[in-house]
Protein backbone atom coordinates (compact mmCIF):
# COMPACT_ATOMS: atom_id res chain seq x y z
CA UNK A 1 0.00 0.00 0.00
CA UNK A 2 1.51 3.60 -1.22
CA UNK A 3 0.90 6.44 1.29
CA UNK A 4 -0.16 9.48 -0.14
CA UNK A 5 1.41 11.80 1.78
CA UNK A 6 5.25 10.97 2.90
CA UNK A 7 6.16 11.16 6.62
CA UNK A 8 9.78 12.30 6.59
CA UNK A 9 11.59 10.77 9.42
CA UNK A 10 11.98 14.23 11.10
CA UNK A 11 8.28 14.51 11.91
CA UNK A 12 8.29 10.32 13.19
CA UNK A 13 11.50 11.56 15.57
CA UNK A 14 9.73 14.40 16.93
CA UNK A 15 6.27 12.75 17.39
CA UNK A 16 8.53 9.82 19.08
CA UNK A 17 9.98 12.89 21.40
CA UNK A 18 6.87 14.77 22.03
CA UNK A 19 5.37 11.03 23.27
CA UNK A 20 7.83 10.02 25.68
CA UNK A 21 7.89 13.70 26.81
CA UNK A 22 7.65 13.21 31.11
CA UNK A 23 4.08 15.62 31.69
CA UNK A 24 3.20 16.61 35.19
CA UNK A 25 1.08 19.78 34.47
CA UNK A 26 -0.85 21.49 31.37
CA UNK A 27 -1.39 20.19 28.24
CA UNK A 28 0.85 20.13 25.28
CA UNK A 29 0.66 19.75 21.42
CA UNK A 30 2.67 19.29 17.81
CA UNK A 31 1.29 20.39 14.92
CA UNK A 32 1.55 19.14 11.13
CA UNK A 33 0.72 20.34 8.43
CA UNK A 34 1.19 18.68 4.94
CA UNK A 35 2.70 20.80 2.10
CA UNK A 36 0.52 20.08 -1.19
CA UNK A 37 2.93 20.79 -3.61
CA UNK A 38 5.99 18.41 -2.33
CA UNK A 39 3.17 15.80 -0.73
CA UNK A 40 5.34 15.92 2.26
CA UNK A 41 4.51 16.49 6.15
CA UNK A 42 5.85 19.35 8.06
CA UNK A 43 6.02 19.92 11.52
CA UNK A 44 4.61 23.89 12.08
CA UNK A 45 5.11 24.17 15.90
CA UNK A 46 5.51 22.75 19.26
CA UNK A 47 3.70 24.07 22.26
CA UNK A 48 3.98 23.67 25.64
CA UNK A 49 1.67 24.30 28.72
CA UNK A 50 -0.66 25.57 26.67
CA UNK A 51 -4.49 26.17 27.28
CA UNK A 52 -7.20 24.55 24.51
CA UNK A 53 -8.70 27.61 23.63
CA UNK A 54 -5.28 29.40 22.84
CA UNK A 55 -4.52 26.50 20.63
CA UNK A 56 -7.75 27.02 19.12
CA UNK A 57 -6.06 30.85 18.38
CA UNK A 58 -3.15 29.17 16.63
CA UNK A 59 -4.69 26.86 14.09
CA UNK A 60 -5.57 28.65 10.41
CA UNK A 61 -9.00 28.91 10.22
CA UNK A 62 -8.69 27.89 6.59
CA UNK A 63 -6.10 25.05 6.52
CA UNK A 64 -6.43 21.64 7.77
CA UNK A 65 -3.65 20.68 10.58
CA UNK A 66 -2.78 17.33 12.47
CA UNK A 67 -2.50 17.88 16.17
CA UNK A 68 -1.51 15.49 18.50
CA UNK A 69 -2.62 16.94 21.83
CA UNK A 70 -0.89 15.98 25.45
CA UNK A 71 -3.98 16.76 27.01
CA UNK A 72 -4.25 17.22 31.16
CA UNK A 73 -7.39 15.27 31.81
CA UNK A 74 -8.56 15.54 35.14
CA UNK A 75 -11.27 12.36 36.15
CA UNK A 76 -14.35 13.06 38.72
CA UNK A 77 -12.71 10.95 41.25
CA UNK A 78 -9.51 13.85 40.79
CA UNK A 79 -6.62 11.70 39.36
CA UNK A 80 -4.98 13.14 36.63
CA UNK A 81 -3.74 11.43 33.49
CA UNK A 82 -2.37 12.79 29.91
CA UNK A 83 -3.28 10.86 27.17
CA UNK A 84 -2.58 11.27 23.60
CA UNK A 85 -5.19 12.74 21.34
CA UNK A 86 -4.98 13.33 17.52
CA UNK A 87 -7.23 16.36 16.74
CA UNK A 88 -8.12 15.73 13.12
CA UNK A 89 -8.39 20.40 12.52
CA UNK A 90 -10.55 20.31 9.24
CA UNK A 91 -11.99 23.43 8.91
CA UNK A 92 -15.44 23.30 6.31
CA UNK A 93 -13.64 26.71 4.52
CA UNK A 94 -10.48 25.03 3.67
CA UNK A 95 -9.60 24.16 0.07
CA UNK A 96 -11.43 20.76 -0.84
CA UNK A 97 -8.05 19.29 -2.85
CA UNK A 98 -6.40 19.79 0.66
CA UNK A 99 -9.19 18.59 3.03
CA UNK A 100 -9.03 15.48 0.76
CA UNK A 101 -5.03 15.20 0.70
CA UNK A 102 -5.86 15.44 4.30
CA UNK A 103 -8.37 13.33 5.01
CA UNK A 104 -7.05 10.83 2.80
CA UNK A 105 -3.32 10.58 4.99
CA UNK A 106 -5.59 10.45 8.60
CA UNK A 107 -5.27 7.04 9.21
CA UNK A 108 -1.27 7.17 8.07
CA UNK A 109 -0.90 9.69 10.16
CA UNK A 110 -2.98 8.52 12.93
CA UNK A 111 -0.74 5.00 13.01
CA UNK A 112 2.37 6.58 12.63
CA UNK A 113 1.69 9.27 15.49
CA UNK A 114 0.49 5.76 17.49
CA UNK A 115 -2.70 7.61 19.22
CA UNK A 116 -6.22 5.51 19.28
CA UNK A 117 -8.60 8.72 19.90
CA UNK A 118 -8.97 10.85 17.23
CA UNK A 119 -11.28 14.24 18.05
CA UNK A 120 -12.78 15.58 14.35
CA UNK A 121 -12.81 19.23 14.70
CA UNK A 122 -14.58 21.13 11.33
CA UNK A 123 -16.17 24.18 13.05
CA UNK A 124 -12.82 26.13 13.78
CA UNK A 125 -12.58 27.15 17.17
CA UNK A 126 -15.76 27.30 18.53
CA UNK A 127 -15.11 23.34 18.24
CA UNK A 128 -11.91 22.81 20.22
CA UNK A 129 -12.75 23.32 23.44
CA UNK A 130 -11.86 21.90 27.06
CA UNK A 131 -15.12 21.08 27.43
CA UNK A 132 -15.50 19.23 23.94
CA UNK A 133 -12.51 16.92 24.44
CA UNK A 134 -13.29 16.65 27.92
CA UNK A 135 -16.54 15.19 26.95
CA UNK A 136 -14.87 13.09 24.45
CA UNK A 137 -12.86 11.49 26.54
CA UNK A 138 -14.67 10.92 29.85
CA UNK A 139 -17.51 9.24 28.20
Amino acid sequence: MSATVDIPQSIKDSLRKFRFARRNAGSAAIVIKINKAKLIMEEVEQFDNISIEELAEELPENSPRYVVLSYELEHKDGRKSFPLVLINWAPVSSEIGLLTLHASALLNFQNTADVSKVIEVRDGPEGLTKEAIDTKLLH
